[in-house]
């Protein structure tokens, strides 16, 4: 009896004390909505895909720094289907804007792919020699396929970015 007695008072203490952290979090998230400087908006795309410039050909860059990582992007890899082999260029290639680098072959078709900046490859996806199918399983994160040392960071301002290709997308599927 004594026993239940201090479970219920633990529990009632316990109790008392998670309230106030939930409170009190749900206090500071309003306060930090309410904000003035707190220029925050609601969107549908990953934080990874808003980081995101695409080509017309549906390669995608993501830079940091003066490195590019490219991939294809999510439509690209749909319309493929199941991918088995990417050819990939070689560490150490110059590429133009829009010059092909390399191919990757489904079950279905095989698809060119291009270079979406001017630069040096700098390093290529080895997972994809034994895994071709990441391309499928996360085409913006592990199936990225080059990155490149960019050369012409002004091109950037040719590509689109997520919204832009969005519409263009939906364009294609009118």
């Amino acid at each position: 009896m004594a026993m239940r007695a201090a479970l219920r008072s633990m529990s009632l203490n316990l109790s008392s004390r998670l309230v106030q952290p939930l409170h009190t979090a749900q206090f500071s998230a309003t306060r930090l909505l309410l904000r003035g400087d707190a220029s925050r908006t609601l969107s549908s795309s990953s934080p990874l895909s808003a980081a995101l410039k695409f080509t017309d050909k549906h390669e995608w860059v993501r830079i940091e720094g003066s490195t590019g990582t490219v991939g294809i992007s999510n439509y690209a890899q749909e319309a493929l289907g199941d991918v088995v082999y990417c050819g990939l260029p070689e560490v150490g290639q110059k590429l133009e804007q829009m010059e092909e680098f390399g191919a990757l072959e489904s079950v279905k078709a095989a698809s060119e792919l291009y270079s979406p900046l001017t630069g040096e490859v700098s390093e290529i996806n080895t997972e994809l020699a034994e895994n071709p199918g990441l391309v499928n399983k996360d085409c913006y994160g592990e199936g990225w396929l080059i990155k490149m040392n960019i050369e012409k960071p002004e091109e950037l301002d040719g590509l689109m970015d997520q919204s832009v290709y969005d519409k263009f997308v939906k364009s294609l599927e009118d």
